[in-house]
């Protein structure tokens, strides 16, 4: 029992709850309040060299909640006046000036800033001038990767929107001494708390329009609603800015699954706060922190032991869908399987077809769940040559499976057992389990298989 155990794996998983909308601020008040050490934050992000800052955490009421709440502030040094997350209220957004698609989303949840931080000196940075700040400050590897994908994200919907290459787009208030420090703490934070995996809920995006330099626009925004492309998004009706485009951004780069909570072993809940108490709910972002236990072939397992039967109904609803594509590498369609798993489709395969113009290509068919389909679909198009896809609501039945582990003369191998009604209908040895024995013990893949066949076997005429 002892070596199987030592085979498994922790992964930590973080659900962003964006019940009241997520902002930058947020995310670093819910992982202080979720345990992550403000002062080992703070050591990390001291290595970017920004000047004239300073971080500090309290905690505070949000209706009927206590949560955290985190500020930075900015000297005049810095490029920016001297301001704080929490300076304000948040002002509805039918009122509050703004100066930019970009600027207008950072005065949610307690960035609500007086005009005379608005000033020439404001600091406008590129994309490529930040992922070289992060790539200088030596932060741990994933950290800075995270931190770089988001401020990639952030740079790509601001060009789309404004219909200028991603090189030419200059960050605002996003580029800004605070908004750096947000997603760079963010990033941090998680891997100080060994998170490996991310969910997020539906975006409450709040409702409303922004007076900017550009016109009136709605709520959310042109950027935020780019950000949010395939995830699940409603309103409550507050007629506030609810979702920033740092909380989008972070949310949305980070996370592989939209919808309810994924399975996991809660050991942490933090709760950020926004800096206006809103009348209609808790304005706060919930952050589940959790570790789904997995096996080295990526099997996850509930409850005590190895073995224990799927509760999942055997007669369920799911959706095909499928591509063609006639112009891509093999090793991109690997590549991109392995990452459609890890984004949670059910399964991944391709088949050889016959394209127009007699060209070979492939059908590359993913089986998922309602939930992910949005983002899976958005994974098709960034990772694969293809331009279109479709999809088709199928029933798939399966049936009740568990895991049973053997003792074989090379060691323990699990048996992947298939039932119905209660009867055996099937028994396998789990193909990732005998591959590393065969190498581990330097024997034929095949006479582990067949060993743990037979043990099995034995195991249940004994019985």
């Amino acid at each position: 029992m002892r070596q199987l155990v030592d085979r498994m794996k922790s992964i930590g998983i973080a659900y962003f709850d964006c019940f009241s909308g997520i902002s930058g601020d947020m995310v670093l008040g819910a992982l202080v309040d979720a345990g992550a050490d403000l002062a080992a934050l703070e050591s990390e992000l001291r290595k970017l060299g920004l000047n004239g800052w300073s971080i500090s955490a309290e905690k505070v009421r949000r209706r009927s909640i206590v949560a955290t709440q985190v500020k930075v502030r900015v000297s005049d040094d810095s490029g920016k006046g001297d301001h704080g997350h929490g300076t304000g209220g948040v002002a509805p957004a039918s009122r509050r000036p703004l100066s930019s698609a970009m600027d207008s989303r950072e005065h949610e949840h307690g960035r609500a800033r007086a005009e005379a931080a608005r000033t020439p000196t404001h600091q406008h940075r590129g994309l490529t001038e930040i992922v070289q700040m992060i790539d200088a400050a030596g932060l741990a590897p994933r950290a800075a990767e995270r931190a770089e994908n988001i401020f990639r994200r952030l740079g790509e919907a601001e060009a789309k929107v404004h219909g200028v290459p991603v090189e030419k787009v200059h960050f605002h208030e996003v580029g800004a001494v605070d908004s750096i420090i947000d997603i760079v703490g963010a990033a941090i934070g998680f891997d100080l708390l060994g998170i490996d995996a991310f969910a997020c809920s539906a975006f409450d995006v709040g409702g409303g329009h922004v007076h900017t330099e550009h016109g009136l626009l709605p709520v959310p925004a042109p950027a935020t609603v780019e950000l949010l492309r395939g995830a699940p998004t409603h309103s409550s009706g507050i007629q506030r800015e609810l979702v920033t485009p740092t909380g989008a951004a972070i949310a949305t780069t980070l996370s592989t699954t939209f919808g309810a909570i994924p399975a996991m072993r809660l050991r942490a809940v933090g709760y950020g706060a926004g800096s206006a108490d809103l009348v209609e709910k808790p304005n706060v972002l919930r952050l589940f922190i959790g570790d789904r236990i997995e096996s080295e072939a990526g099997e996850s397992f509930t409850g005590s032991g190895f073995a224990g039967a799927n509760p999942e109904t055997r007669d369920t609803p799911i959706t095909v869908i499928e591509t063609n594509v006639d112009d891509m590498s093999p090793q991109i369609y690997g590549y991109f399987a392995e990452k459609a798993l890890a984004a949670g489709a059910l399964d991944v395969f391709s088949t050889a077809a016959q394209m127009k113009k007699n060209r070979p290509g492939l059908l590359i068919t993913l089986l998922s769940e309602a939930q992910d389909v949005a983002p899976l679909i958005d994974l098709i198009f960034r990772e694969t040559t293809t331009i279109g896809v479709r999809t088709y609501d199928v029933r798939r039945k399966t049936l009740d499976r568990e895991f049973v582990p053997v003792e074989t003369q090379f060691g323990k191998v699990r048996m992947k057992v298939s039932r119905m009604n209660g009867s055996l209908l099937n028994a396998t040895p789990e193909y990732d389990d005998c591959q590393r024995i065969a190498v581990e013990r330097h024997v034929p893949l095949k006479e582990v298989i067949a060993a743990a066949s037979f043990e099995f076997q034995k195991g249940r005429e004994g019985k």
